[in-house]
């Protein structure tokens, strides 16, 4: 009888195990094309953020695919690439991947990221057919984290339509006021580039002088978030530069947008 009740005990216990297993295996799967979906709708929603598209009630799903065409660019050449799907290609993890990432020489590394991939994404923004904006994936050191985020470029590819971040760890209520919307307002309509073609475009210390020939060329500074504003600076004097998007910013404005 003792050895019956064991048996017993243990083919319970076994049941029990095998069907919360299998349970959470079904949760796992079903729960996973949700988290997926949920992971791409952040990813278009913060590409959308920096175009001046996004509104209330707006599907960011089906905005995405109404208006945005997604590239890949090799950024050495400044060509389009196509050794990756454009809609799952994760820059990140390309950036950690030695066959794709490439050491930035420290006399250029203006952001401080040390390493980038050699391939990146860029987001072609298309209404009635014609491109209208260019994002453009930046990040760089601020204070205490890498921020993350985007910059969005008019067709004239110099005159900023819209910028801002989607990640970073600065503190609130000093370098975190880069996510204040009335400081983000201030970014379209500047121009990131002087009449060279050099990025110009800064976060000044104190107020910008509407005076100045210098003024579309510039954004109020943060108060007491002197690091995180340099870094802002920086990173995307970095990105629109000659090691970064700049070659490819160079053919479009000599080519065209036309493949």
């Amino acid at each position: 009888m003792a050895g019956e009740s064991t048996r017993r005990t243990f083919l319970v216990a076994f049941l029990v195990c095998f069907v919360c297993s299998l349970l959470v295996s079904g949760s796992a799967i079903g729960l996973r094309a949700i988290q997926e979906r949920e992971v791409l709708t952040i990813h278009y929603r913060n590409v959308l953020s920096v175009t001046g598209l996004l509104a209330p009630g707006v599907d960011v799903v089906e905005l995405w695919h109404e208006v945005v065409d997604p590239r890949l660019v090799d950024l050495d050449t400044g060509e389009y690439s196509d050794a990756f799907d454009p809609a799952t290609f994760d820059p990140r993890r390309a950036a950690a991947d030695p066959a794709l990432a490439r050491p930035i020489p420290a006399q250029v590394d203006l952001a401080g990221i040390r390493t980038r991939t050699r391939i990146a994404p860029v987001y072609f923004i298309r209404q009635e057919g014609e491109v209208v904006q260019v994002v453009l994936p930046v990040h760089g050191r601020g204070l205490w984290s890498t921020l993350y985020g985007y910059i969005s470029l008019a067709a004239d590819l110099t005159t900023i339509a819209g910028f801002g971040f989607y990640e970073h760890a600065e503190t609130p209520g000093l370098g975190g006021e880069i996510d204040n919307r009335q400081w983000l307002a201030q970014w379209p309509g500047k121009e990131a580039f002087d009449p060279e073609g050099q990025p110009r475009i800064e976060v000044i210390r104190g107020r910008v002088d509407a005076a100045s020939p210098y003024a579309r060329f510039q954004v109020d500074g943060i108060s007491g978030a002197t690091v995180t504003a340099r870094g802002v600076t920086n990173l995307l004097h970095y990105w629109l530069g000659e090691d970064a998007f700049g070659p490819f910013l160079q053919r479009l404005r000599t080519e065209g947008f036309d493949d």
